[in-house]
């Protein structure tokens, strides 16, 4: 039986073909009925976008059977929309970033795709922010993506203080940001719990720049492990900031003073870095010392021993952030933090 509201709102409905306007059928409907997305109803009245012209047909057809008249303010809504994504990546990446952000960028295409955008990328630093001004400010695109966060983020000031649609990959220490990351304090804490479980009680650190917010996130989950079982971090395992090989090496140096049983690399540069000092100085992992790394690369995919890792599924992080950004562009309220999940993956390394 049909209930006395969903009655009302049929006997409100025009009847095809009666010639009374129907104020009742939104764009909404359209999609559900059509089985596409508001997105594509919306290119197919402003004549804007990439559609197929036999979906423009159908929306056409379905408006004219039943009377539709598209609000003024929505239809001028969906003609200002320019159906782009800006995605910003940072100017200061090295070539052994580049595995990770041309992943997140294949899920952002992917997703952007699916829903009818096109992804314009930028490179900005924090100190010159030029190409991100130009196209918000010239209305280029309809709202950003930041692929990576700062403590101090001279991105997000902006963009927040614009109201500009924006969502961060990472997490941010500004509020009403939307972010989505990949659970960095969780699964670092995990990782290195199972390795003190182990009776690996010296695990050292070495990690990149402290003004990334996803070293704080990892190095406050390493820290965590250690206060949840109740010991004590040893002096002298903890170095972050080192941004280059030589840096590295030296941190190898000072971890193999202090007597370390294990290093934990914050990503797989740094642990290539590692693996060929070892190499090279004829130390065996993991009979002289254990490794582990984030997130499970390629640059670590033909090592032998196999490296115990943390890991994440970079095209999803790209596809979901894509995904939270088009929902805000439609009025769709999405949540302020999304966490994804990660795998510890243990390997020969730290056996």
């Amino acid at each position: 039986m049909v209930n006395y509201l969903q009655s009302n709102r049929l006997r409100n409905k025009a009847v095809p073909g009666d010639g009374k306007v129907n104020k009742n059928i939104t764009i909404a409907d359209i999609a559900e009925q059509l089985g596409i997305s508001k997105t594509t109803v919306s290119r197919a009245i402003s004549g804007k976008g990439r559609i197929s012209e036999a979906t423009r047909q159908r929306v056409k057809a379905y408006m004219e059977e039943n009377n539709y008249k598209p609000n003024v303010i929505a239809q001028g809504l969906a003609k200002s929309k320019t159906y782009n994504i800006g995605v910003v990546m940072p100017s200061d990446y090295g070539i052994e970033d580049m595995s990770y952000f041309q992943n997140c960028l294949v899920g952002l295409q992917e997703m952007a795709s699916l829903y009818g955008y096109d992804i314009i990328l930028t490179v900005c630093n924090n100190n010159d922010l030029g190409q991100l001004e130009r196209i918000v400010s010239n209305s280029k695109v309809d709202g950003v993506i930041l692929m990576r966060t700062l403590i101090e983020d001279e991105a997000v000031k902006m963009l927040l203080e614009q109201e500009f649609p924006f969502v961060v990959i990472g997490l941010s220490g500004y509020n009403n940001v939307i972010q989505i990351e990949h659970n960095h304090f969780e699964g670092c804490k995990e990782l290195t719990s199972m390795l003190l479980m182990k009776n690996l009680k010296r695990i050292a650190v070495i990690g990149g720049s402290k003004a990334h917010m996803v070293t704080s996130s990892r190095i406050n989950g390493y820290k965590a492990a250690y206060k949840e079982l109740n010991i004590k971090i040893p002096q002298g395992l903890v170095y972050l900031d080192q941004d280059n090989s030589i840096m590295v090496e030296r941190a190898v140096d000072n971890i193999f003073m202090h007597g370390a049983d294990c290093i934990i690399c914050m990503d797989d540069a740094i642990c290539s870095v590692v693996l060929n000092k070892l190499r090279r100085e004829h130390i065996e992992v993991p009979a002289d010392i254990k490794i582990a790394s984030f997130f499970d690369s390629m640059l670590l995919n033909h090592n032998v021993p196999a490296i115990t890792s943390l890991s994440f599924d970079v095209r999803e992080i790209g596809r979901t952030a894509c995904k939270t950004l088009i929902d805000m562009l439609d009025g769709i309220k999405v949540k302020e933090i999304n966490y994804l999940g990660y795998k510890v993956e243990l390997k020969e390394s730290t056996r």
